[in-house]
């Protein structure tokens, strides 16, 4: 999977993406977690990725697979151990994403002391909108952002109630990884989150961002 990077001539290979749980206090509650100390990191494969118009596949081996709505930071230069005040300077971009759960097979997962990385690494299970130049966009943190339903809200929350935000975010996952160019941090999901079903049509907006529509189909 490749994208356009803003400053880039050539597209680019999406490298890690790098996902951040319990990053809203009220998407922690509704789970009935608390928020953790530090970000909470775990992974999605490249093959996850699916763009804007494109369709969600519903796998078999789950009955109840969730919308997660998130502010996606693209990351456009290299670096490591990167200084919070820095942090930005590395963001290329931003977008709207989609990180798609099977609810189901994570708590299973759950209850056994299990990782959960079957649950959110299916096929199109990271849909990723279209990418808007970091420079266009005056603060990530006074996003709103929303995600309707079939035309139904489903999930509203700005930005500034993220835990830790972006520039934090950064700062942290550059002590464990080398970021790169491509590399896509999903920043977390406010509460509202809930069941998709086959059929049903996702759109997710944020004024200065380009929306993301996906559809929900069921995987052949």
């Amino acid at each position: 999977m490749k994208i356009d990077l803003p400053g880039r001539s050539t597209p680019t290979h999406v490298g890690k993406i790098l996902c951040i749980g319990r990053n809203y206090a009220d998407h922690a509650a509704e789970m009935d977690r608390s928020v953790p100390d530090q970000p909470m990191v775990f992974l999605k494969p490249p093959s996850a990725i699916v763009r804007t118009d494109e369709a969600v596949q519903l796998p078999s081996q789950s009955d109840e697979v969730h919308h997660e709505v998130e502010l996606v930071a693209v990351i456009g230069s290299t670096g490591k151990n990167i200084a919070r005040d820095k942090a930005l300077d590395h963001v290329a971009g931003y977008a709207l994403g989609l990180d798609m759960t099977a609810r189901d097979l994570q708590q299973a997962a759950k209850d056994r002391r299990h990782p959960w990385s079957v649950a959110k690494g299916f096929d199109t299970f990271a849909p990723l909108g279209p990418l808007t130049p970091a420079s266009a966009v005056d603060d990530p943190q006074d996003l709103t952002l929303r995600l309707t339903v079939n035309d139904d809200v489903r999930q509203e929350a700005n930005t500034r109630r993220l835990f830790f935000p972006v520039n934090e975010l950064v700062h942290y996952c550059s002590q464990i990884f080398t970021l790169s160019p491509g590399d896509l941090l999903y920043t977390g999901t406010p509460s509202g989150v809930g069941p998709v079903h086959e059929g049903d049509e996702l759109r997710a907006t944020a004024a200065g961002l380009a929306p993301l529509r996906v559809s929900i189909r069921r995987a052949a």
